[in-house]
This record gives C-alpha cells, structure tokens and sequence, in this order.
C-alpha cells in the first residue's frame, strides 16, 4: 500500500487532485485509516488513474470522466463522445493554424516596413471586363472571413457555368465592397471572365456583369491569399508617397492558380481615386 504523497509521486499528480477525486468518487483510496484519516493506495489503482487522466486531458469533464470509467456508458455513446471530442479538436487545431498564418503574415509585414520596392508597383488603366460570379457575406476583411467564403464560391461556380455551357474566357476576378449595414461586414462576389450577355444565368444563382473600366495601382502577390497582408501593404505604402487615395477593396485577378497554393499568382487591382 501507498501512502497518498508516494501514489501521487508515481502516478505524476499531486495529493492536491487525488483528494478531489476521491470527494467525486473518481478514485477512492483502497483503504483509509478510520483514526488518522490517512489514504493509502494499491498500485492497481495506477491502471484507473492512468486511464482517469488520459480521458481528462482529452477534454471530457470529471462527470464523463466517470461516467465512462464505471461503465455507465454503452460503446455507441462512448464512440459518440469521442467523436465529437475529436471534431473539437481538429477545429480547435485548423482555428490555431489559421491564426499562425495570420502572425506570420503580420510579421512579414513587420520585417518589410521602410522597405518600398517601387517597381513592383504599377499604375495603370484596367479595361471593362465581363464576369460570370457569385456573391455571399463575409463577416470582415480579413483573411480568416474572406478565405472561408471566397473558397466554395469558386467551387460552386465552375460547376454551375459548365452545366450551364458557358465557358472561362479569362482569369478568376474575386471583389468585395463595404455589406449594407455598416457593421464591418464585406460582400463578396467571387467571379471568372465570360462572354456571355449580362444578366442572371438561369435559376443557377450566377450572375453576368459588366466591370467598367477604372484605374488602379496594381502589384503581384505570390503565394497564399492568406500572405497577402504584406502584398497590400506596399500598395499602401506606393498610395502614400505619391499622394494617391485608394477608392474601395483591391480587385484579385488569378493568372496562376496551381493545387498548392505556395504557387498561386494574384494581381492585386486597387482602384485610385481621382
């Protein structure tokens, strides 16, 4: 028999956690000694304790904990909580590797600024252009709100147009613009260059319009959208030296858009006021 410090020792918790979980009935001590109170443990207990603090660290509470120690639940609940635990997790790791995108990002950033290569940076006239898209909300600007929405856009319209038989003329022209309500949210109109005549495309939910032409400061992202941060912020930077005002969201025309996207290539079109 252990005493409560020495089976807290070997089991890597502390006395501390081993009380409570014998007030919640988790893990009673093998015996108690009825004059001093003091707990002692057997080493099979080991075996429940381990199994006690594995399902905790995978996120179940105390009350599944138990629950699924003494059995009270069948295979099929069981299968069901760790499922879920499992879809909880797998989230919780996309939302983090998003997040390391977005610090990464920052950080390039960060190691550009007093860096303004110029050249990259073009002005130029942007002719009218006809485009076949789709159009959804995205709750903010960034890349986290955009990417979500953007993605299944596209993959939605390239089906549709090939049902459709209307075929890309021209490269992907993904634009956004300020929602209605002033609440941050951003419209978001995901399209491809077409010939077709303007107006809806069936029942499809596809819409064909006219872009007229405008002028715009423009620059070459490669890589990730979700990298672009660093991209758009030398069109700034251009904006700034040579008193020019950006008038809305920067237009992303695809020229290569390969399977990984390390390889994508984006031209960033920001319209110049005046």
């Amino acid at each position: 028999m252990f005493t409560i410090g020495d089976f807290a020792r070997y089991g890597r918790v502390s006395a501390r956690m081993l009380r409570h979980y014998d007030a919640l009935g988790l893990l009673r001590p093998d015996r108690t000694d009825p004059a001093t109170g003091y707990r002692y443990y057997g080493a099979a207990q080991l075996a429940r304790l381990n199994r006690l603090i594995a399902l905790k660290d995978l996120g179940l509470t105390l009350q599944q904990v138990g629950a699924v120690l003494d059995e009270r639940l069948d295979a099929e609940e069981l299968r069901g909580m760790l499922r879920l635990r499992r879809a909880e997790l797998e989230a919780a790791m996309a939302a983090a590797a998003a997040r390391l995108t977005q610090v990464e990002a920052r950080l390039r950033s960060i190691e550009s600024e007093g860096r303004m290569p110029e050249n990259d940076v073009m002005a130029k006239r942007i002719p009218a252009v006809r485009v076949a898209e789709l159009t959804a909300t995205a709750a903010g600007y960034q890349p986290q709100d955009i990417s979500p929405v953007v993605g299944p856009l596209y993959d939605r319209l390239f089906p549709l147009l090939a049902a459709a038989g209307v075929g890309p003329t021209g490269p992907g022209i993904a634009r956004y613009e300020d929602a209605p309500g002033g609440d941050g949210a951003v419209t978001v109109h995901a399209g491809v260059t077409v010939t077709a005549p303007p107006g809806p495309l069936g029942d499809t939910g596809v819409t064909v319009v006219e872009l007229p032409a405008f002028e715009a400061a423009t620059i070459v992202h490669r890589g990730s959208m979700d990298d672009v941060l660093a991209t758009e912020q030398v069109l700034a930077r251009w904006l700034d030296a040579h008193g020019r005002n950006g008038a809305g969201y920067a237009r992303e025309v695809s020229l290569e858009c390969p399977e990984d996207r390390t390889g994508w290539v984006t031209e960033l079109q920001l319209p110049l006021a005046g």
